[in-house]
């Protein structure tokens, strides 16, 4: 109720402070003056025409065309971009740019209007809060040379997603949308900005549904979720400074689980979910402030200021594993993870001194277990990023070189305070029964953070028809992490971190520069060339002995561009001096939570070609097309020793979860009132480990997704979409606990107002 009283006491003083609505400023472009754009990082098409390097943005129009809220629907879109699916909704995704890591995208740079977003992009960046992408205006990736500016994550590049802007005129837009499994979505927005200069949005997204899995014995698998937006700005008429305001808020309930199927099971029933799971549940809260200051005294010169403050908070109730014997000991041999179970039952192996059958009645929810035995996780976290960043923009000749020159700076700190507790259930008659709640902080007591200086200066040099873009980056990055424990027979509350509790400390300081190089020339007025190196880098953890992840990135390409047709294809090489694994619970494999391990040398070969076509353009009806095609070779070049987190790789090994060869196809159709656009898209199948031995590797999949427009008036929309209208049920991921779907093939009919 707090937070519902504070979004209505914002609303009206943005209502309060517009005082006359009616009368807005006649000439925007003229108001904003040459400030700097904050809030993206790649710019509109015309600037991505004539980049140094991939950039890519996906804008309001297009976003419609399928209307998805799932980002790994819509960000497939992007050529050189790989996604691990996982809970088919896009809630917490796995993406992946140009080969890094896919798990918890926490090898990308994310960001939302140009600010850090993962809940501590430091020393938690796995992205369990990810934006409610339904109420966004625009995506935009960045990679290569220029991806030095977005850190600190720069192998792969930045992924950037930017919320609904204030409009310049006084104006509103509705969206209901209704569907299978009792599935709706309502979005909606109002903003309008004064003659006096200040300017308000006001937004609210929620969505719900009961999920597309059936949990045995009933059970929900969908979300609930809201989000509520309110930005206010003042920037008066022919004023060189621009002052805005955001605040964010959302809470998130989804019946998610880290527990899949085994193979078997999943040939015959993909959208099944075992009765085991039917507790888990995941709670999330988030919040983000924004203020950013800018001034543009005059055009060549534009300066802004940033201060951010992200908090966020979650609690995942999942089932973890079984103890076959039932102990209390969290040491017990006898203890396992359900994905050691699904991975005897599809070997056909006993584990635990139980037959594949036996377990497979256990998950079947038929066979009893001993008191004790299932062990469920109260995995409660709380998070905060916040920082101060700035940006100096500056434009000057000297001779025939023209310059653009970018200097920014930023200070950030954040923070992961675990604290989490163990319960132990026995299932009986295929329900769970409490036998322990167990001691908080019996599964963990820890508190992690850094802090982090990190700067960049990019020139991009005009001379002629070539434009040169030279950078540098610097990063320095402080990081430690504290943990405690539970001692028997000791007084002191378990959970406390009193010294008596004390169980150790790590830490670890890394300082990096990132040199990088781009360059296009101009062959004509719509065909360049270009091409780019740089120094890429991710971070490391806490782990003592780990190294930051490096790579030396190449790319080359050829862009074409005229009023019907645009394309681009680009070859790229990524020669890592180490590929870092770090062990999170998502990726299903048997490590200690929080270790991080070198995995030496390795590469990753790649081309990306992005085509789009609109050839009858000026005819009683169009037909654009768009296609996206990826092909991506990563291998380790070393022989590994047996890791808990890689396991044993060889020379030649592929890096887990990155499609060789994916394809992404939009066709539409307009005329008139009428809009069709059918979407395919095609990702062969992966390995889901180096070794990729049997029942390690995904399926190939192919999945359609069509949507039909009807505009009733100027004002009125209809609309009806189906997703996975094929209904494809490959296996698309096998992490954490099991083989897991798609989302099944769902369809839904909905409204636009705007106004």
């Amino acid at each position: 109720m707090n937070r519902t009283r504070y979004f209505l006491t914002l609303c009206t003083a943005a209502l309060l402070s517009l005082g006359n609505v009616t009368a807005f400023a006649a000439d925007a472009d003229q108001r904003r003056g040459a400030h700097i754009e904050e809030v993206l990082i790649v710019g509109e098409r015309k600037h991505i025409d004539h980049a140094v390097g991939g950039a890519y943005h996906i804008g309001k129009e297009e976003l419609r065309r399928l209307g998805h809220a799932d980002i790994q629907r819509i960000i497939r879109q992007v050529p050189g971009v790989s996604v691990q699916v996982e809970d088919g909704y896009g809630l917490r995704p796995n993406i992946s740019i140009r080969g890094v890591a896919t798990e918890r995208s926490g090898r990308i740079t994310l960001l939302e209007d140009n600010v850090l977003v993962a809940p501590a992009p430091y020393s938690a960046p796995s992205a369990y809060y990810f934006p409610t992408l339904g109420r966004m205006s625009a995506v935009e990736v960045l990679t290569g040379p220029a991806a030095i500016s977005q850190g600190p994550y720069t192998i792969g590049g930045a992924l950037n997603m930017v919320s609904t802007p204030i409009p310049d005129a006084a104006s509103g837009t509705a969206m209901l949308e209704g569907g299978e499994d009792a599935t709706w979505r309502l979005h909606t927005h109002y903003g309008a900005r004064s003659q006096a200069g200040f300017g308000f949005l006001v937004e609210a997204h929620q969505w719900r549904s009961d999920g597309f899995q059936d949990v045995d014995r009933g059970g929900d698998s969908g979300l609930d979720l809201d989000d509520y937006t309110v930005k206010l700005s003042y920037a008066p008429d022919g004023s060189n400074h621009r002052l805005n305001l955001k605040y964010q808020y959302a809470d998130q309930v989804s019946e998610q689980s880290y527990l899949g199927l085994t193979d078997a099971d999943f040939a015959k029933a993909p959208f099944r979910r075992y009765g085991l799971s039917s507790m888990d549940n995941i709670k999330t809260t988030h919040k983000q402030v924004i203020v950013r200051y800018q001034w543009a005294p005059n055009d060549m010169l534009a300066l802004s200021a940033t201060f951010y403050d992200n908090r966020h908070e979650r609690n995942w109730f999942k089932t973890e594993g079984i103890d076959f014997d039932g102990s209390d000991n969290a040491q017990s041999l006898s203890r396992t993870s359900w994905a050691n179970v699904v991975r005897a039952i599809n070997r056909g192996t006993s584990l635990g001194g139980l037959e594949p059958a036996q377990l497979q009645a256990i998950l079947h929810g038929t066979r009893d277990t001993a008191p004790g035995s299932i062990q469920i996780r109260s995995n409660a976290r709380e998070y905060f990023s916040r920082g101060y960043q700035g940006r100096l923009s500056w434009h000057f000749e000297t001779g025939a070189l023209a310059h653009r020159a970018n200097f920014g700076a930023r200070y950030h700190e954040d923070d992961e305070d675990r604290l989490q507790r163990n319960s132990s259930y026995r299932q009986t008659d295929g329900a769970l029964q409490l036998d322990d709640e167990g001691l908080l902080g019996n599964a963990g007591n820890r508190l992690q953070g850094a802090e982090a200086w990190s700067f960049f200066l990019i020139d991009e040099i005009l001379w002629g028809n070539w434009k040169f873009t030279p950078g540098l980056r610097f990063e320095s990055i402080d990081q430690q992490r504290i943990r405690w424990e539970i001692r028997p027979g000791r007084t002191v509350d378990p959970a406390s971190r009193a010294e008596d509790n004390f169980r150790s400390s790590r830490r670890n300081k890394t300082e990096v520069w990132l040199p990088g190089m781009g360059a296009v020339y101009a062959l004509n007025e719509r065909l360049s060339i270009f091409g780019g190196l740089h120094k890429g880098f991710s971070a490391p953890s806490n782990a003592p002995g780990v190294q930051e992840e490096k790579a030396l990135n190449y790319e080359a390409g050829l862009r074409y561009v005229d009023e019907r047709l645009s394309g681009e294809a680009t070859w790229f090489f990524s020669d890592y001096d180490n590929l870092l694994g770090e062990c999170t619970a998502s990726s299903g494999v048997d490590c200690v939570i929080g270790d991080a391990f070198n995995g030496d040398a390795a590469t990753v070969l790649g081309v990306e070609l992005r085509v789009g076509a609109e050839p009858l353009r000026d005819s009683a009806f169009s037909l654009p097309v768009s296609l996206a095609y990826t092909y991506i070779q990563g291998e380790f070049q070393t022989d590994i020793a047996d890791t808990d987190f890689f396991g044993s790789v060889r020379k030649g090994d592929p890096l887990p979860y990155i499609p060789e060869h994916q394809l992404e196809l939009t066709l539409g159709l307009l005329k008139g009132p009428w809009n069709l656009f059918l979407s395919a898209n095609y990702v062969n199948a992966v390995c889901t480990r180096a070794s990729c031995g049997p029942f390690e590797r995904t399926d190939s999949a192919f999945i359609l997704d069509a949507k039909v427009d009807y505009g009733l008036t100027d004002n009125i929309n209809l609309f009806a979409r189906v997703e996975n209208l094929n209904r494809e049920k490959a296996i698309l991921g096998r992490q954490p606990y099991g083989a897991r779907p798609n989302k099944d093939r769902t369809a839904s009919v909905g409204v636009r107002l705007t106004f």
